[in-house]
């Protein structure tokens, strides 16, 4: 491979030329790729992939527009992805990065910014899946979610929960090998065990995922009855996760070697998504627990003190007389602690003046009793809506 990147990087070197503009003056590096001058290193990195993908000349072959944007980009996403270079170039323009027409000796090797990213992009031009890369010594096993429901008390405050889920086991039967007892799986004839194809294209030499045995190296010719040749089963596993206070929905939990098992490498991850129940007294914004209280029209007139629920059991709270509805009443430290184990959050006591209904003749009497004696008119806008009437028709 060490010869191919270097085969590349001389023919690579001696396409790059300078770009130009029609009035004789040079393209700016950030305007080729697209991306602003404070652009960070992923952000040219990401627009260089998608350029060159577009434009690589053995997708387009024998289109020379495409031919000088992949130029174009190539020499553009050298000096920029070089920290020094790219400072230099700010400072100085190309005047700065005069001899960063070319590449190193080395190519697209270890040390290069190319050394990763020309691999991606082969994949992406030939189907393979990181050309260039050795096959890995083993498979991580899957990441894997769960979503878990906990009430609001829970969530709160935290607790241990237990839960039932299934993995991918290995099997065994076959001590996940795959391969039917008695036997085992064989060398793979196409790649011949490095669980890679190379090939050649124009001046590339390209590697891609062998698809005969997916990259393992080996191919099952006789399948364990038992798990049918993935070398392993379903099986499911009780698990305990202590649920910290505060969390609330969409935060997530990870346990880590929970996932499902690997083929030669390491398990993968559980990841718990939280789920909370809603109450029925209570909603949560932030740290802040907002109950809404019904009271009288009476208790709001006269005053009163009520028993309010909290997370915490029922506290008093003093009505004052007057009070209107939609008032708030605070009770600090009676919300959700914080889920970073600083403080708590407040209660926020709404209270709603809930208007009587269904009155007796005696209740409306004393309610018209009290309204003469306050001089309050009891039909004002009535009123109103029929003086405009008759302005309007006179």
């Amino acid at each position: 491979m060490r010869r191919a990147a270097l085969h590349f990087g001389v023919a690579a070197r001696c396409i790059i030329k300078d770009t130009i503009l029609a009035n004789g003056e040079k393209r700016d590096y950030y305007e080729i790729l697209g991306v602003h001058r404070n652009a960070q290193e992923i952000e040219i990195k990401k627009a260089f992939r998608k350029l060159a993908v577009q434009h690589h000349p053995d997708k387009n072959q024998g289109d020379k527009e495409s031919e000088e944007k992949f130029k174009e980009a190539t020499e553009a996403y050298e000096v920029l992805s070089d920290a020094q270079k790219r400072a230099q170039y700010d400072q100085f323009g190309r005047a700065g990065v005069s001899g960063a027409g070319g590449f190193s000796a080395g190519g697209f090797g270890a040390g290069t910014p190319f050394g990763d990213i020309f691999g991606d992009i082969f994949g992406d031009i030939f189907g393979s899946g990181g050309g260039g890369r050795g096959r890995a010594q083993g498979r991580r096993g899957d990441d894997l979610l769960y979503n878990l429901e906990v009430s609001f008390e829970e969530a709160a405050f935290g607790a241990e929960k237990k839960f039932d889920i299934p993995f991918a086991k290995r099997c065994g039967t076959c001590s996940g090998s795959g391969a039917k007892p008695g036997t085992e799986p064989k060398t793979c004839p196409t790649c011949r065990g490095t669980g890679q194809v190379r090939f050649q294209q124009g001046f590339f030499s390209v590697s891609k995922t062998c698809g005969q045995c997916n990259g393992e190296g080996k191919v099952v010719e006789s399948p364990c009855p038992d798990c049918r040749g993935k070398g392993s089963t379903r099986d499911t596993k009780t698990l305990s996760v202590k649920v910290p206070g505060g969390v609330e929905t969409g935060t997530r939990l990870k346990m880590t070697g929970e996932g499902g098992q690997g083929k030669g490498g390491p398990s993968g991850d559980l990841y718990i998504a939280i789920s909370v129940r809603e109450h029925a007294l209570f909603q949560r914004e932030d740290n802040n627990v907002i109950c809404e209280i019904p009271i009288s029209f009476i208790q709001a007139a006269l005053g009163c003190e009520i028993e309010v629920p909290t997370l915490d059991g029922k506290v008093a709270l003093k009505i004052p007389e007057g009070t209107q509805s939609g008032k708030v009443y605070r009770l600090k430290g009676k919300g959700i602690p914080s889920l970073q184990g600083y403080g708590r959050g407040d209660q926020m006591v709404v209270v709603r003046v809930e208007t009587p209904s269904n009155l007796n003749k005696k209740q409306k009497e004393l309610l018209e009793e009290f309204a003469r004696i306050s001089g309050e008119d009891i039909h004002p806008m009535k009123k109103g809506f029929l003086n405009k009437v008759m302005d309007f028709l006179s």
